[in-house]
């Protein structure tokens, strides 16, 4: 069965190691501070501008809601204080207009009760809407990056799997901190005045007491972003064991080799490191908040005592002391939120900045402004003196390869583990580019072509071939979705493949789910709500998915019946064969006897085609193709007899 794991080489792009973002430290665990991008605007601002954004494409009504109800629920409070003073001091004095007074005092406290309801019912809405606009403009950057180069990168890995987790969130986070910062203005701005009125010097003291929590709350926030960048690959890396011990295809050989304790250990060591470090940031934010709690504390205590001194000698009001006493805590409470919401939206645009490096990267693999069209192969495909390798001190997979695929004929292509076919495939499908060479369709370079156009001209089927969750319709239908409602193109295909017969006996026949992972318990005796097929024949299903690209004009077969038993094979590679017939194909097999009647058959050895001809001339010669052929065909020798001397014979 095809593994499903991600590649992780350690492959990378100076560009996208160029990409804005946290990933770049400043010392062990921290983050490179925010510099200026796009000329002279700061770094932080651009990316709350983004934010802002993206809340305001997804969900315009419910954010300028949400700043009417936040600036109400701000200033709410700062209202009903000023009443209460109004209404205390005309109480004492025995004069002047009560009920008016009193019934604006009720409406406050009636937007008190209500209006925060109303804008944590408002921000789900936001944040819901925000999380879906999110999940998929970060999906659609994903899939416009043309090859493969970023999904080999384990730094992209976790860039990505932090740009999902925080993509949706993020955004409302910094909107909803920044929106707080201003509902924040607001209560300083009616308190303090009133601190000002009663005593200037209690109002400079208040202010400067919020300093250190501003300081503090944004050092916090930057060590979150530290810390969640920090322990994202050990986090990945626990849940790889996971996922390797509650899975199905890695279940027999765990228990077999019984070594279900040792991933289990490696779990756990990966889970305690992760815990480790966050609770390292636990303990700094316990004795920060408690420090300035403290001190918060001290500076109100001292202003109450001074306001009841101050009324005990008629300086100051009965009302007076009341609107200090709301005051005083709630012009903490605002700086205290303030600071917090500075601190949060920092720390909630440190993790944007991943989700705007994946959706604004540049191309992994340039495009032309106008690529050419890809018009139907004609007379060939070729590669000169094509060089690659994965990355800059990487081995060279492939060194100098020059081959043609003529249109209208089958090549075959031979080689030991590691000689670089499955390379050689990537790059026809334009999944990477040449380190050097090129390669042609027509004569035109495939840099030159649109990669989309270029794909939907190629068939192919791919050693480490997918396995969907899906219907064994939509299975087949993934290679070409315009069939998906076509049951002749669907069971053609399937019945090229040899996979018909068995598709047809299933208990929805294509319809069919081929998987248990969508399970319920109520439906558990049902057999038609998911099965499983066998390794071969999943095989036949992704070699199916390739052939139903009826159209395509040049269709590659990567060991394609590898998992078939050898009556299984011999049905299908006649079927392909006649298939091929008058089209382009490149087929590659260990199974020398599956190539036999390719017009044309490659040797590819250590990065380089040394040998090239029909299957008999190979044998012939005597080089490493029929050195090859002789291995494979001696297997088949009965015991005693002495193998073949010549390579015509060994055929």
């Amino acid at each position: 069965m095809a593994p499903h794991r991600l590649p992780g080489d350690g492959m990378s792009e100076t560009a996208w190691n160029r990409a804005p973002g946290p990933e770049r430290p400043d010392g062990p665990g921290g983050v490179e501070p925010a510099g200026r991008e796009r000329g002279t605007e700061p770094a932080s601002l651009r990316t709350l501008r983004t934010a802002f954004a993206l809340v305001f494409r997804a969900a315009p009504a419910a954010l300028v809601l949400c700043v009417l109800l936040s600036i109400a629920a701000a200033a709410t409070p700062v209202a009903s204080a000023w009443l209460l003073k109004a209404v205390l001091d005309r109480l004492v004095a025995g004069s002047g207009d009560l009920v008016t007074l009193t019934v604006l005092l009720v409406g406050c406290g009636v937007a008190v009760a209500v209006v925060p309801q109303t804008l944590q019912y408002v921000r789900a809405l936001l944040r819901r809407a925000v999380g879906l606009h999110a999940q998929v403009e970060l999906h659609s950057a994903v899939d416009r990056f043309t090859g493969l180069t970023r999904f080999e990168d384990p730094r992209f890995l976790d860039r990505l799997r932090i740009a999902q987790q925080s993509g949706g969130s993020a955004p409302v986070d910094a909107a909803d901190s920044a929106i707080g910062i201003v509902g924040g203005a607001v209560t300083l701005t009616g308190f303090l005045g009133a601190l000002t009125l009663l005593g200037p010097w209690m109002a400079v003291a208040v202010l400067v007491s919020g300093v250190p929590v501003l300081c503090a709350e944004v050092m916090l926030g930057r060590r979150r972003a530290a810390v969640s960048w920090t322990v994202g690959p050990v986090e990945r890396r626990e849940l790889f064991y996971s996922a390797l011990l509650t899975n199905v295809q890695a279940a027999k050989e765990i228990r077999l080799f019984g070594v279900g304790r040792f991933l289990r250990d490696r779990m756990i060591a990966e889970r305690r490191t992760a815990d480790s470090a966050k609770q390292r940031l636990d303990r700094q934010e316990l004795l920060v908040q408690a420090g300035l709690a403290l001190l918060s504390t001290t500076v109100a205590g001292a202003g109450l005592l001074w306001a009841v001194a101050a009324a005990r000698a008629g300086r100051i009001t009965i009302g007076d002391v009341t609107i200090l006493a709301a005051a005083l805590p709630a012009v903490q409470g605002a700086l205290g939120g303030v600071a917090l919401d500075v601190a949060r939206a920092h720390q909630a645009l440190l993790m944007f900045r991943h989700f705007t490096a994946v959706t604004e990267a540049a191309p992994d693999l340039p495009v032309p402004a106008s690529p050419r069209t890809v018009p139907p192969l004609r007379h060939a495909v070729e590669l000169r003196d094509v060089w690659f390798r994965y990355g800059d001190g990487q081995p060279w997979v492939l060194r100098g390869v020059n081959l043609v695929i003529p249109a209208r004929q089958a090549v075959g292509l031979v080689g030991l583990n590691g000689a670089g076919k499955s390379t050689l495939v990537k790059l026809l499908c334009r999944f990477y580019d040449p380190t050097r060479g090129r390669i042609l369709w027509d004569g035109v370079d495939l840099r030159e072509l649109c990669p989309r156009e270029l794909r939907r001209r190629i068939g192919a089927t791919f050693q480490d071939y997918m396995e969907y969750d899906l219907t064994a319709r939509e299975n087949i239908a993934l290679g070409d979705l315009a069939v998906l409602s076509d049951s002749s193109r669907v069971e053609g295909a399937a019945r090229l493949a040899g996979v018909h017969g068995k598709l047809a006996s299933l208990p929805q026949r294509y319809d069919t789910l081929l998987s248990r992972i969508f399970f319920s318990e109520q439906d558990k005796q049902d057999a038609g709500t998911g099965l499983v097929l066998s390794g071969g024949q999943w095989q036949r299903l992704a070699l199916a998915r390739s052939l139903v690209r009826s159209d395509a004009d040049l269709l590659i077969l990567d060991e394609p019946s590898s998992g078939l038993d050898p009556e299984a094979e011999f049905a299908v590679h006649q079927r392909l064969g006649q298939h091929r017939a008058g089209r382009t194909g490149l087929l590659i097999s260990h199974r020398l006897s599956t190539l036999r009647d390719a017009d044309v058959v490659a040797v590819l050895e250590d990065g380089r085609i040394t040998e090239t001809g029909r299957h008999h001339d190979l044998l012939h010669r005597g080089g490493a193709y029929a050195r090859l052929f002789r291995l494979q065909a001696s297997g088949y020798e009965t015991p005693g007899r002495n193998a073949p001397t010549t390579g015509e014979k060994a055929s």
